[in-house]
């Protein structure tokens, strides 16, 4: 193995951190991870640097070591390294690089008052999660340790300083933390001039600087070497690629970074993802984000997917054992999907939400799974299933309806990622109905967000001069990747719309259920 030919992505996600090495071929050769959960601390969701430290060194040492068994070399090095992250979040230094707060992450929803002032002030819709929001937030609870920021960042630009000592990051990640000007690929500069009248901050002074995919982000310096890899033997000088946020790999995984294409992420949560070819309108339902490339990305992030789902295979699985027969979990799951495959298109009279906590795109603050019937409903295993899946899939039409129908945003290619669809064909099909678009599946996205980030560290080493991070990817990335298309049959498409529309009218029953239970 040349590790000069290889590059290192590294995706630090909510529940696990994962180090994945691809080769020149773009093929995934060795992988490690460390699997970490988050802290609620004084009604905050973090995670301690303590554990940010130890979970990425961890991470590192199982790639070195699966390297060692599959290949009988040392990882020493590797040709390009770039890290990733969950984006948004805050996470401020004084000017000494102490940190200043507790890491504030995505999850948190104690921003509202900031995010409602921002969005009337920017005339742009400004997310909770937004680092922008906590900042401002920061500010109006009249924090202490607002005064002595020198530094404000993201989990990824956070790692990419201790890396390299260099405080940027890549377009993508920086899009969630302060609005960008897609023309310039940097921050807005009315929209900072707005927030220095209302505030009297600079935020140039703190901000990481902005830079595109494909730019050089500095050298993994004797420091940045010591602290991924405390034994020793990673040599620096390796060149860094533009940290970027989860959203951002995933686009590049996909093959999602042209202008109308788009990703569904479909798991725990999930969120569409498409590139716009025209400006939107202000909708608090869409987060305008950008591709690692700048290009606008127009985002519905729904809170809840498939925990309502797992959470019914868990209790098919108990009433399994009760009877003496035992069915494993992914043999479960695959049976129960496509069984829904044999229900009515429009489930046949049965409604679930899936809320197992609140809903931004529909406006609820808490959520409470719902499991309902009409008397005379056809209460069938496969309506049943069906229901559920649908119904995971029912908020993310509601906002992406904006986009299609409000907006008219156009989409050419959708592709499908995470758990939602290891089923082959059953959550391809049911979202192909939803949106009423083909949907594919590619082979080469499994490795998820890591992957991707691989994929931008390579564009930043091998693209040719001029060449484009679309271009790049479709002509020596996903040439010859294997992908399933699946278009829904009208009578699907017709089935979901049928469901939707008494989904939307059963609103108010969940809405009352988080009042009374």
């Amino acid at each position: 193995m040349d590790l000069t030919k290889t590059v290192l992505g590294i995706e630090l996600g909510s529940t696990r951190i994962k180090a994945v090495l691809i080769d020149e071929s773009f093929v995934p050769v060795a992988s490690g991870d460390f699997e970490w959960e988050n802290q609620l601390v004084d009604g905050v969701w973090t995670y301690s640097m303590d554990a940010v430290h130890t979970g990425i060194q961890t991470c590192f040492a199982n790639l070195k070591a699966d390297v060692r068994a599959r290949y009988g070399v040392e990882l020493d090095s590797v040709g390009a390294i770039g890290v990733s992250a969950m984006m948004h979040g805050y996470l401020p230094f004084d000017a000494d690089g102490k940190q200043l707060a507790e890491f504030r992450t995505w999850r948190n929803t104690i921003t509202g008052e900031a995010a409602a002032k921002l969005t009337e002030l920017f005339g742009f819709n400004i997310p909770q999660r937004w680092s922008i929001a906590h900042l401002y937030q920061a500010m109006l609870n009249g924090e202490e340790h607002v005064k002595d920021i020198a530094y404000l960042t993201t989990l990824a630009g956070y790692i990419h300083w201790r890396l390299t000592g260099k405080k940027l990051m890549g377009v993508g990640e920086a899009s969630g933390m302060f609005p960008i000007d897609s023309s310039t690929c940097d921050y807005d500069e009315g929209m900072l001039q707005k927030f220095k009248a209302l505030t009297g901050l600079d935020l140039r002074t703190i901000l990481p600087k902005v830079l595109p995919a494909g730019a050089k982000a500095g050298m993994l310096t004797e420091a940045g070497a010591r602290f991924l890899d405390p034994s020793g033997t990673l040599r620096p000088r390796i060149p860094v690629a533009p940290c970027e946020g989860d959203a951002g790999t995933g686009m590049t995984a996909t093959n999602s970074v042209r202008v109308r294409t788009g990703n569904v992420s479909a798991g725990t949560s999930d969120f569409a993802m498409i590139v716009t070819d025209h400006p939107l309108g202000v909708h608090r339902e869409i987060d305008m984000v950008t591709t690692p490339d700048g290009a606008p990305v127009a985002m519905v992030h729904c809170n809840n997917c498939t925990s309502d789902i797992n959470a019914w295979v868990n209790l098919f699985s108990e009433f399994a054992e009760l009877i003496g027969v035992h069915v494993g979990r992914g043999e479960l799951f695959t049976k129960l999907f496509r069984k829904a495959l044999e229900g009515e298109p429009d489930c046949g009279g049965l409604m679930s939400f899936n809320y197992f906590s609140g809903e931004g795109v529909t406006d609820l603050d808490e959520g409470r799974p719902i499991f309902a019937r009409m008397q005379n409903a056809d209460f069938t295993l496969a309506n049943f299933m069906r229901t559920h899946l649908l119904s995971a899939l029912a908020t993310l039409k509601i906002g992406m309806d904006i986009l299609t129908e409000t907006e008219q945003v156009r989409i050419e290619k959708l592709y499908g990622h995470g758990g939602f669809f290891k089923t082959p064909e059953v959550g391809q099909r049911m979202l192909s109905a939803a949106v009423s678009t083909p949907v594919s599946v590619m082979e080469t996205a499994g490795e998820g967000g890591p992957y991707g980030m691989a994929l931008l560290g390579a564009y930043m080493l091998w693209k040719e001069e001029g060449e484009s991070l679309p271009d790049y990817l479709d002509n020596k990335v996903f040439a010859g990747a294997k992908s399933v298309t699946l278009m829904a049959e009208s009578a699907d498409v017709e089935g979901f719309a049928a469901f939707l529309a008494r989904y939307r009218k059963a609103l108010p029953m969940e809405r009352t259920a988080t009042e009374v239970l």
